[in-house]
């Protein structure tokens, strides 16, 4: 399971760099991620942090970032790398939601796994951890909306600039716990959601957000979405009105 990722991310950006050079396009926003730091000694974490990943995706997305950043001194593309925190949320307009393939969904994201428990899919929620060093025992993570995250890429285009690398973080500039996360679920979507609590998992960090600031100062970027239950009130809409996914649509 573990070594897709290194082909997926890794080998296939060496393989799109590749492809980019060959039919001569010049401009490559690369979506990376927090989990390239790893477990920093100190919150917030910047652009400066130590990139020091303890788990084979960030490794894997790491490694990929290394060859975007060698290729990039003996070319003049343009490059923005966004690395991500976690993103939740889905288009207010009800056009675009999360709808993950069925073999993934147990690696999908925490919302996925909350709206999944709500609706019945699965018969709960499994938390992973209760003793991290943290103010209830459960990790703390900076949720970003798509809705942002979608307008963070539009600047970084618009500032791209030839022969010249950006690298900025993507996030809120605040953490939310996964106690907190679930109790907002369960408002959002009504249902009192059923919770397993299990050991930790290996490799994942107890607290990680971002601290926005570079972001906000050369792409005049900052997340308008914060509110964690409203963007999960938006994400439970869709997913109330998209019982198969993109396939057929129900009414709300």
């Amino acid at each position: 399971m573990f070594v897709r990722y290194y082909h997926n991310i890794t080998s296939n950006t060496l393989m799109v760099l590749e492809a980019m050079t060959k039919n001569d396009v010049k401009t490559l926003i690369y979506s990376s991620t927090c989990a390239t730091y790893g477990e920093p000694e100190k919150m917030p974490i910047t652009e400066d942090t130590p990139q020091v990943p303890i788990n084979p995706y960030g490794k894997a997305k790491k490694m990929a970032e290394d060859i975007i950043l060698d290729f990039s001194k003996t070319s003049d593309m343009a490059v923005m790398i966004l690395r991500y925190f976690n993103v939740i949320g889905s288009d207010p307009d009800g056009r675009l939601g999360e709808a993950p393939r069925p073999e993934l969904r147990e690696q999908g994201r925490i919302s996925g796994a909350c709206f999944d428990a709500a609706r019945g899919i699965i018969p709960g929620l499994k938390v992973r951890g209760t003793d991290y060093k943290t103010a209830d025992g459960t990790c703390v993570r900076d949720y970003i909306n798509v809705i942002d995250l979608v307008d963070a890429h539009v600047k970084a285009l618009q500032k791209a600039e030839s022969g010249k690398v950006g690298i900025f973080n993507v996030g809120t500039g605040k953490g939310s716990s996964v106690k907190e996360f679930v109790d907002a679920c369960k408002k959002a979507t009504g249902v009192d959601i059923k919770v397993e609590y299990l050991p930790r998992r290996p490799g994942d960090y107890a607290e990680v957000y971002s601290d926005p600031t570079k972001i906000r100062l050369e792409l005049n970027w900052t997340a308008q979405h914060a509110d964690l239950l409203e963007s999960l009130k938006i994400a439970w809409r869709w997913q109330k009105a998209h019982h198969n996914g993109y396939g057929v649509s129900n009414a709300v």
